[in-house]
């Protein structure tokens, strides 16, 4: 019989809290050295060498076959990345929908973090000219991240009252930034010994190889968050050992359904959809523009997403501190307007420059954790008490590198127009109607509506 009413919550304490923050840490070396840094130039590359070019090449007109399609070989990857944000529609909302229908949370999160994590460590089988089996791989890992991601999430209403959820969202987020840039630098350190320059293969085998290390880190520190968070079902979950995986698929429909009685709460996380996307964009192809188009050293490359990450940092905390003097929502809306300066701003960029690159990197990093987190934070305000896990299932369709329409728009762009300069720009438009939308839903009138106590300042 499945529980009715809500379970008497147990007060979460700072290991608990840690525990939380921790898989933050373990997650965000996928997010920053795979999607960020390698993963794009390396598969661009390996595609490239299936479409006829030769390595080390300036420029590639090649074209590959998958599944009969023909597509531009620099066009691969951002196609790539907007398919499996297209099967993430139909895998997150249902692993949400499973989630709280489970008596126990922390198994699903190692599953789907192991799966991810053995898919990551996989990508060294990928050589030659292997482009098919590195974009299966990539769509079962990110997938598999954004459905650790939910489960992940859903804990985020249980380990903090309204008032403090900026706080701990901001915290989390500080630290995976942290994580993944101190894996980040270590891999930077192994490209700057090991890579030779006028050797391609050879950088090509050490970026494969920074790409595992990002799987078993993953995969390692997973076991922290796994030991110390406690299991805590929520309304919707049901103690008997039911088929969970059936259920959440018939659940899904009821969600959806429910969904709608929240107007107001659809109303913000449309908006979300569409800035984050802009927003994931940026991140996830940062490297491709900046390989393909800016002609820039890898090495460059990466010292640049480090001061990201460590910028990120404090300006995670930087925006979490705005937040409680502007409130969550106006906060991000200030963030989007940087957001805007900063894509207007890379079109400008110089071709083989480096440091306006880095210049234009910190501005990215003192608003990305920010922008992200607060998000994170206000739309577990609009939440139905006991279905976490569905709504942040829906919610992560477009976190932490999952995004599907700018990918599809900035690949689009490059294969009708060949510049990825006009493709990045193009994501301008994601920030405006996002923003837009955002400023023009009730926040305090959609936590009160979802049944919840507004905080102080929203």
């Amino acid at each position: 019989m499945a529980v009715t009413g809500t379970p008497t919550p147990v007060p979460a304490g700072k290991r608990e809290r840690r525990g939380w923050y921790f898989y933050d840490w373990a997650n965000s070396a996928f997010q920053t050295t795979v999607i960020t840094v390698f993963l794009g130039p390396f598969l661009t590359t390996v595609t490239e060498q299936a479409a006829g070019c030769p390595l080390g090449a300036d420029e590639c007109d090649g074209v590959v076959h998958p599944l009969g399609l023909t597509v531009a070989a620099g066009s691969y990857y951002p196609y790539l990345v907007s398919l499996s944000v297209f099967l993430t529609v139909f895998v997150l909302p249902v692993m949400g929908a499973i989630t709280d229908r489970a008596p126990r949370k922390k198994p699903l999160l190692a599953g789907a973090a192991f799966i991810g994590a053995a898919a990551t460590i996989g990508m060294g089988f990928v050589t030659g000219q292997r482009y098919l089996l590195g974009g299966i791989l990539f769509l079962i890992a990110n997938i598999a991240f954004g459905a650790a991601i939910v489960v992940y999430n859903s804990f985020l209403p249980q380990l903090a009252e309204p008032d403090q959820r900026d706080k701990v969202s901001s915290r989390g987020w500080a630290i995976g930034y942290l994580g993944g840039g101190l894996l980040l630098a270590l891999n930077l350190v192994a490209v700057t010994l090991l890579a030779q320059e006028g050797n391609p293969q050879r950088t090509l085998d050490v970026a494969r190889w920074s790409i595992v290390s990002a799987g078993v880190w993953w995969a390692a520190f997973t076991l922290v968050p796994l030991l110390w968070l406690k299991d805590r079902p929520g309304a919707e979950s049901t103690p008997e050992r039911g088929n969970v995986l059936t259920d959440g698929f018939k659940q899904l429909g009821h969600t959806i359904k429910h969904m709608r009685a929240y107007p107001l709460t659809l109303a913000f996380l449309g908006a979300y959809l569409i800035y984050n996307d802009g927003i994931q964009t940026v991140i996830t192809l940062a490297s491709q523009f900046g390989t393909e188009e800016l002609k820039l050293e890898q090495s460059t490359l990466i010292i640049t997403i480090l001061i990201v990450q460590f910028l990120a940092f404090g300006g995670a905390l930087l925006l979490g501190a705005m937040a409680t003097k502007l409130g969550a929502r106006n906060t991000i809306l200030v963030s989007l307007v940087l957001w805007l300066v900063v894509v207007v701003a890379a079109f400008w960029l110089p071709e083989g420059k480096p440091i306006p690159f880095m210049i234009l990197g910190a501005g990215i990093g003192l608003v990305l954790g920010g922008s992200q987190a607060l998000s994170r934070s206000l739309f577990s305000q609009l939440i139905p008490e006991g279905r976490e896990g569905e709504y942040y299932g829906f919610y992560e369709i477009s976190d932490k590198g999952t995004s599907w329409l700018g990918p599809l728009l900035f690949g689009l762009i490059f294969q009708l127009t060949n510049s990825y300069r006009l493709g990045i720009v193009s994501l301008v438009v994601f920030f405006l109607i996002g923003g837009i939308l955002l400023a023009f839903v009730p926040i305090r009138r959609a936590i009160i509506a979802a049944g919840n106590t507004p905080p102080t300042l929203v």
